[in-house]
C-alpha cells in the first residue's frame, strides 16, 4: 500500500499530535505535509490528501467524509487562541473582519454574533477594512489580548451559549482507511500528548503567553461524546446563517 497523505495544521496546537507522529513508526508509512488550516481543508477536499487536521466547519464539503481518530482540537471552555478582538463592547459590533485561515473561527464567529448576541453584522474579508472587530485565530492570537478594549475568546462564548465543549478541527479523511492504521495512528497521537512535557522544553519561551497553560489546560484533545454533540450543534447552527 502507498504512503498515506496526511495535512495538518502548523499551529502550536498541533504541535502534541506532530510531536507523536515525528516519534512513532508511523512516519514511515505516511506523506505529511504542515499546512494553514484552509489549505488543509482544500488538500482534503480535493483529494490531494486522504487524511487532513480540518476546520470542522468543512466536514460538510468533504467527499464520503469520516472522523477517523480519538483526537481533535478542542476545549472545554476558553481556548485562549480564537478570538473577536473588538474596540467596541459586543453589543455594539456592527462590522467585523474575518480570518483567512480558518472557515471553522468565521463560522463560529457568525453563530455567536447572530444565534447568542443576536446581532446583525456586516463581514467583510478585505484585511484593509476597519471594522469595530476582528476574528483571529492561532499563534497569531499570542499575546495580543491586551491590544484590544475587548477580546470575546469564543470557546468561552460557545460553553456559555450551549454548555458544551468546543471542537475547532478533526482529522477526517476522505475514504475509508484501514483500521490497523487508525488504531496506529491513533496510538502516535496518544504519545504525542503523554509528551507534551518534553515537547515544550524546545519550544522558544514566551513572556507574554503561558504554552504550558495552553498546552495542558486549554485545550483539550479527546474527542469525547460531548465534543461530538457540540459538533452537530455547530454544524447545525451553521446550517442556518
Amino acid at each position: 500500500m502507498s504512503n498515506i497523505k496526511i495535512s495538518a495544521v502548523s499551529y502550536t496546537n498541533t504541535k502534541p499530535f506532530i510531536y507523536g507522529i515525528e516519534h512513532s513508526e508511523i512516519l514511515n508509512k505516511i506523506d505529511l505535509s504542515l499546512d494553514i488550516p484552509s489549505d488543509c481543508a482544500a488538500k482534503l477536499i480535493n483529494n490531494q490528501v486522504d487524511i487532513g487536521l480540518i476546520p470542522v466547519a468543512v466536514i460538510p464539503h468533504v467527499p464520503n467524509a469520516n472522523i477517523v481518530a480519538d483526537y481533535c482540537i478542542g476545549s472545554i471552555g476558553a481556548v485562549n487562541s480564537v478570538f473577536i478582538f473588538s474596540d467596541v463592547d459586543v453589543s455594539e459590533i456592527k462590522t467585523v473582519r474575518l480570518d483567512s485561515h480558518s472557515r471553522t473561527s468565521n463560522n463560529l464567529a457568525k453563530v455567536l454574533l447572530k444565534f447568542y448576541w443576536k446581532l446583525d453584522v456586516e463581514f467583510t474579508t478585505d484585511i484593509d477594512a476597519k471594522t469595530d472587530a476582528i476574528v483571529l485565530i492561532g499563534d497569531r492570537t499570542f499575546g495580543k489580548k491586551a491590544d484590544y478594549a475587548f477580546a470575546y475568546d469564543m470557546g468561552q462564548q460557545w460553553m456559555d451559549f450551549t454548555g458544551l465543549p468546543f471542537v475547532y478541527a478533526a482529522w477526517v479523511a476522505n475514504k475509508t482507511i484501514p483500521q490497523s492504521f487508525i488504531d496506529e495512528f491513533n496510538k502516535a497521537l496518544a504519545f504525542g500528548l503523554g509528551h507534551r512535557a518534553e515537547l515544550l522544553k524546545g519550544l522558544p519561551a514566551r513572556d507574554d503567553f503561558d504554552l504550558n497553560d495552553y498546552l495542558f489546560h486549554k485545550l483539550d484533545f479527546d474527542l469525547t461524546e460531548k465534543k461530538r454533540e457540540a459538533l452537530d450543534l455547530f454544524l447545525s447552527y451553521i446550517a442556518r446563517l
